[in-house]
């Protein structure tokens, strides 16, 4: 049978092919250090796992939910969201999805026709482009200089605006990155796509994942015009370490996230039912447990930055939030005579069993990214042997 041509046209995930190889590999008993995946090395806060487990026990979490999620959960979003953004929204502009990525994938269905384009800045999300593809959109990249921590600026987007131009993703943290927008830095972008009557994509995933003094400010917050051009799309994946229990959220005009749940009661009907109980308490239970976890991220991003920094050929900006490092090596590529990214990287796996994550998935064919969500002994190890690896890769 003759596949779709959305399905032949698709790229597919890099970090998910990145870690499935790593994990074979671990599989036939190789040494592996993975720095692939995108998830929280620690368990689900306990608090978190009890009320799901008293939710089982109740017999509550045996049927159908509503397909955009339990008001018990929206009660949540709209406690969180008054919090955390300052903003007061209602049910009508929640919808609860199966993970963070399936609110994206909701929203482009709903917003986007056959040729309408979204700019996304680069690098980016290995998914946002994809997504918008299958929706029959065009993504449209932007370039952020390296020496500008991978920022866009307003500039940059009026060299690619059209009369096509639907939407912008902003994510910040930024996933590779790691680097976050300044107020003003967002104020500005958020105020340009007002003027252009642009809906602004915040993905907001990481805001709770920032270190050193930083925060994450959030475009939803800064004006009502552009709170009302804003879909915020987040979730307890990164923040609560429940990255297995597929809860996302997306908030914003009532009419879209109608659309959007629309779509979902025709694909996945509705999230789980006991992991949006879990999601409940994540949401509003007690936050010591996740602090700790962010002071470790902290510490391990403290301790193995400047080591990655040293590498030969390496060139990094230190990140102020989620957890990762994405260091140009285009300099470590000349070293052992590669003009290709994805070579690099499989010989590196091949030859000291680390596996890092290429960069041309993310839009930067000299790129890599390293999750430092491992433990300290790993990341330490890992430099090592990519140390190692690039001595002995020299030309």
């Amino acid at each position: 049978m003759k596949l779709s041509q959305r399905v032949t046209n698709l790229e597919p995930s890099v970090t998910l092919a990145a870690t499935t190889k790593a994990k074979e590999l671990k599989a036939k008993g190789l040494d592996v250090i993975s720095l692939t995946v995108g998830e929280p090395d620690f368990t689900t806060p306990e608090n978190i796992e009890q009320a799901a487990i008293d939710g089982i026990k109740s017999g509550k979490v045996s049927f159908y939910t509503a397909s955009g999620g339990t008001p018990e959960l929206k009660s949540a979003i709209i406690e969180f969201t008054e919090k955390n953004y300052d903003r007061t929204v209602e049910a009508k502009n929640i919808i609860v999805t199966t993970g963070a990525k399936f609110a994206l994938y909701t929203l482009f269905q709903t917003i986007l026709d056959a040729g309408d384009e979204v700019i996304i800045p680069v690098p980016y999300w290995v998914s946002y482009g994809e997504q918008v593809k299958l929706a029959q959109g065009n993504p449209v990249f932007v370039y952020g200089e390296q020496a500008n921590d991978y920022k866009i600026t307003v500039d940059n987007l009026e060299e690619v605006r059209t009369e096509k131009t639907k939407a912008i993703i902003i994510n910040s943290p930024s996933n590779p990155t790691g680097m976050i927008y300044s107020e003003d830095e967002l104020r500005a972008l958020g105020e340009w796509a007002v003027r252009h009557d642009l809906l602004i994509v915040s993905d907001d995933i990481y805001d709770h994942l920032v270190y050193n003094g930083n925060k994450a400010a959030h475009l939803a917050s800064l004006s009502d015009e552009i709170f009302q051009h804003t879909v915020i799309i987040n979730g307890v994946s990164k923040t609560y370490s429940m990255t297995g229990w597929r809860i996302g959220y997306a908030i914003g005009n009532a009419e879209i996230i109608s659309g959007m749940t629309a779509i979902a009661s025709q694909s996945t009907s509705n999230p789980t039912a006991v992991s949006q109980i879990a999601a409940v308490e994540a949401l509003s239970g007690e936050q010591e447990t996740v602090e700790k976890m962010r002071q470790a991220f902290e510490e391990r991003l403290n301790t193995i930055y400047p080591k990655v920094a040293d590498l030969p050929g390496f060139k990094l900006t230190k990140p102020q939030g989620a957890f990762y490092l994405f260091p140009n090596i285009k300099e470590a590529m000349d070293m052992g005579g590669y003009d290709n990214v994805t070579t690099w990287v499989n010989d590196l796996l091949e030859q000291e069993q680390v596996a890092l994550v290429t960069g041309e998935g993310f839009g930067s064919p000299v790129s890599v990214r390293m999750s430092y969500s491992a433990s300290m002994e790993e990341l330490e190890e890992a430099v090592i042997r990519i140390r190692r690896f690039i001595e002995n890769s020299k030309k």
